[in-house]
């Protein structure tokens, strides 16, 4: 694995260049997220997949607005003054969730640290509201780091998600860079306290590269989220989403993407998925499907 670092503008290698789909289900889906008033993370933060997910009929939920009171330097979605919770959202997401069929429902947000508890409370309606109106389906919540708050963490936990996703992002060393806002050792603290709460409940977490870390940061990232027994670990390729986001310092090749896989897999971390267009909630269903028997 090469460390090397660019300095020049990159030009978007080949295995990053997305083919749009040809699928009626592309609109339908984008014409039922705006029926019902919901938001994603698709295209609040100008995934990639998008196209791919929508023409399948699968979106990523995001909840509690679309302004977030924090502004990571990587992320699309806008900072500013959120609005107030809409109580009428949990049962909103459920019914979109139902009306696409999906069978693992993925739902985040923005971070709200204007809120006593960031938002946990909603989080927990939401998760409810889905097992109500889809009691076969598996879900799965990407959630803010709620500044620590131990009692808002087990009130999502409480609730009963089938996955507790929280992503640390970026190494430690780029947090000032990246994620001021934000705190390394907070993220990796949620995920510990997460399995000291529900161990049954699997942990994930998620790193970008091209931001400037090197290979060996980012592997010493990966050790750490097995050290908290993180049980799943996603890593995929920065894309810049406009101008103004940080320029891409290096793209990783897919083979090298594979080589982490299997170095954190011998670090200890049970599933690894790597590669350029993977995102946290990206294929998420399989994590479960991969996840062993238990005794």
């Amino acid at each position: 694995m090469s460390s090397e670092k660019n300095s020049r503008p990159l030009r978007i290698p080949p295995w990053l260049r997305v083919k749009l789909p040809e699928s009626p289900n592309f609109s339908g889906t984008r014409e039922l997220l705006k029926d019902l008033h919901l938001n994603t993370v698709c295209q609040s933060a100008k995934c990639p997949n998008c196209w791919e997910c929508f023409s399948r009929k699968v979106a990523t939920f995001m909840i509690m607005g679309s302004q977030c009171t924090r502004n990571c330097a990587f992320c699309n979605i806008t900072p500013g003054r959120p609005q107030p919770l809409d109580p009428d959202e949990p049962r909103r997401v459920a019914e979109g969730a139902k009306r696409l069929g999906l069978r693992h429902v993925v739902v985040t947000s923005v971070t709200r640290d204007d809120l006593p508890d960031g938002g946990a409370a909603h989080f927990a309606a939401t998760i409810r509201a889905l097992r109500a109106a889809q009691p076969d389906c598996t879900v799965e919540v990407l959630i803010p780091d709620f500044q620590g708050d131990r009692d808002a963490l087990k009130t999502v936990l409480d609730a009963g998600p089938d996955i507790l996703n929280h992503n640390v992002e970026t190494v430690p060393g780029l947090y000032d860079r990246i994620r001021p806002q934000a705190e390394y050792r907070q993220s990796l603290d949620l995920l510990a306290r997460s399995k000291e709460i529900a161990p049954e409940i699997p942990t994930k977490s998620g790193l970008m590269v091209g931001l400037g870390e090197t290979d060996e940061e980012l592997l010493r990232a990966v050790k750490d989220l097995a050290a908290v027994r993180c049980d799943i670990v996603t890593v995929g390729q920065y894309m810049r989403p406009t101008r103004e986001h940080p320029e891409v310092r290096r793209y990783v090749h897919p083979d090298v993407f594979e080589e982490y896989a299997e170095a954190g897999k011998k670090l200890g971390v049970p599933q690894m998925y790597c590669a350029p267009l993977v995102r946290s909630s990206y294929n998420a269903a399989k994590f479960l499907e991969k996840r062993p028997a238990e005794d």
